[in-house]
């Protein structure tokens, strides 16, 4: 399936919902909407199954304009937050249906296939309502799979899954996407869902679509700071910083020197990826000295908050780590590492691998 949205918008009343935006998903290959709650992800997924109706715009799919085309009619397979299963039906029932109304073949060996990629082989013979509410998710994710539909629309399928779970599935959701011929569109909140899916990102903020392109290249050339801050977790170190013929000067007095195109603001924004930060400096780094505020660890990495004369900065150092609160520390950066943003949030400058990587 070909699908192109064109000048899709949606107003309720006096609100915009979604403002005009275009934008064409690539076949075989997912494209994650990433954006915070109420960025416009789910209304514009709707639009795309055809339970809403635009307010301005086409839905075009293999050339025709399918507004107002019951979703009864269209071939698609969606798949919300919220998991919508046969209650009646045991669970092998609830995946084998979709592939009994076509007539395929080889029914029980795809339905127990897809069981054991999802992790819920063991419930084949369980009714719905005897699973956990994640277990039930992956159900409905099943059964979405067995439809084969042409257009899938994965509404945070995993939100309600422990993060072991969905760290797993995450990678076997990437290679079931992967080798289909499904459009398959896929929404998130989390950055680091869209990387580990890869394929195509679509950053989406308060209804509108600020940028779209393959999930790396945004990553690490995002056009503004909206887009920097939507696709960073945590959030990108953001410091104000003022142009001078060599280069930046922050708040602290401390200047950088960097080359700047010539048309580029008094007024300036330096950005710094948390995991850009580290704690032993190299030749030709930035040093940044504070007092530590606070020290998370999540998984295999440190997250500290750091107090600087610059502004607060969050440094992810990789490996287990104590620090006491209080406590001075230094963190440096090297220039090469460093985005910056002109008066206006649009990108000026970012680090060399982040084209074409």
């Amino acid at each position: 399936m070909e699908l192109s949205l064109e000048g899709i918008s949606k107003s309720v009343g006096a609100q915009s919902w979604l403002y005009d935006m275009s934008l064409t998903p690539q076949t075989s290959n997912v494209t994650v909407l990433l954006g915070a709650t109420q960025a416009g992800k789910t209304s514009l997924m709707r639009i795309m199954a055809g339970l809403d109706v635009p307010s301005t715009g086409r839905v075009v799919v293999d050339g025709q304009d399918v507004v107002g085309v019951p979703v009864r009619e269209r071939n698609v397979a969606m798949v919300y937050q919220q998991f919508i299963n046969y209650p009646s039906m045991k669970v092998h029932d609830n995946i084998a249906s979709p592939m009994k109304l076509r007539g395929d073949a080889n029914v029980e060996q795809r339905v127990r296939a897809l069981a054991e990629k999802l992790h819920i082989e063991m419930f084949l013979d369980r009714y719905p309502t005897e699973l956990s509410g994640g277990q039930q998710q992956r159900v409905a994710l099943a059964r979405a799979l067995a439809k084969g539909a042409p257009l899938m629309l994965l509404d945070e399928p995993l939100v309600n899954l422990d993060y072991k779970l969905r760290e797993e599935l995450r990678e076997e959701l990437g290679a079931l996407f992967s080798s289909g011929d499904s459009t398959v569109i896929y929404a998130t909140t989390e950055p680091g869902e869209a990387l580990l899916l890869g394929g195509y990102t679509a950053v989406m903020d308060a209804g509108e679509l600020l940028q779209y392109g393959p999930t790396a290249e945004v990553f690490h050339y995002p056009q503004s700071l909206r887009v920097a801050r939507a696709f960073s977790d945590p959030p990108m170190n953001l410091l104000a910083a003022q142009r001078t013929s060599e280069g930046l000067a922050l708040a602290d007095g401390s200047t950088l020197s960097l080359a700047l195109p010539v048309t580029a603001s008094a007024s300036l924004t330096l950005g710094v990826r948390a995991s850009a930060l580290r704690l032993q400096a190299q030749a030709g780094d930035m040093a940044l000295t504070g007092q530590v505020a606070l020290a998370e660890i999540s998984g295999s990495d440190t997250f500290v908050h750091v107090a600087t004369a610059v502004g607060n900065l969050v440094a992810q150092i990789t490996g287990v780590h104590y620090f006491d609160l209080g406590a001075p520390i230094v963190l440096a950066v090297n220039p090469t590492h460093i985005y910056v943003f002109d008066a206006h949030g649009q990108l000026l400058l970012a680090p060399a691998r982040a084209r074409g990587h």
